[in-house]
């Protein structure tokens, strides 16, 4: 069995988890997530806990089993809390600004980076360097930092592209002019 798969789900005041016809629906205060759960796997709503039970001990099951127990608790999280990822522009002259639901990036091109906000993702820009991605989805909200990160991934040389907030980029060492040697 699944070490994880074991652990209880604890469901804050306001959250209800509910297993029909292999969805779990989760409802909470920022919103509603719904996801179809494949294999032998039972979620059982007891209260203020939710249990996944996995039906046999096959591999495949157990793998799901401990899968499926993440995914639901990050659904309960999301709804009651939801999920943010930082993000920070390096370069000379970079920058990125909200005009309504679209995110536009100078980020060292010959034109601006264009960004059309999802749905179920909200954008801002809390200063002309930082972008901060949140929402209830923790998947969705991971996918378009990723995609955002994309436009521009930070360079070893000089540090300069789009970055999660505290990563730490390796800087490796320029060329050496080779003057000296023989």
């Amino acid at each position: 069995m699944s070490r994880i798969g074991k652990k209880v789900i604890a469901v804050p005041a306001g959250v209800a988890v509910e297993f029909k016809d292999g969805v779990v629906t989760v409802k909470g205060p920022k919103g509603t997530l719904t996801r179809e759960i494949k294999g032998n796997i039972d979620v059982k709503n007891e209260g203020a806990e939710v249990h996944v039970v996995a039906l046999d001990e096959l591999k495949d099951t157990n793998a799901r089993h401990g899968l499926y127990r993440a995914l639901i608790a990050d659904m309960v999280k999301g709804v009651s809390e939801g999920f943010s990822k930082a993000l920070e522009i390096k370069g000379v002259g970079w920058k990125a600004q909200m005009q309504g639901t679209k995110l536009v990036m100078n980020i060292g091109f010959s034109h601006p980076v264009e960004f059309m906000q999802p749905e179920g993702i909200k954008l801002e820009c809390t200063s002309p360097t930082d972008i901060v991605v949140s929402g209830i989805d923790k998947v969705l909200v991971g996918q378009v930092a990723a995609d955002l990160r994309a436009f521009r991934v930070p360079e070893p040389y000089h540090g300069y592209g789009i970055r999660y907030k505290g990563e730490h980029v390796e800087h490796k060492e320029g060329k050496t002019s080779g003057k000296g040697k023989k």
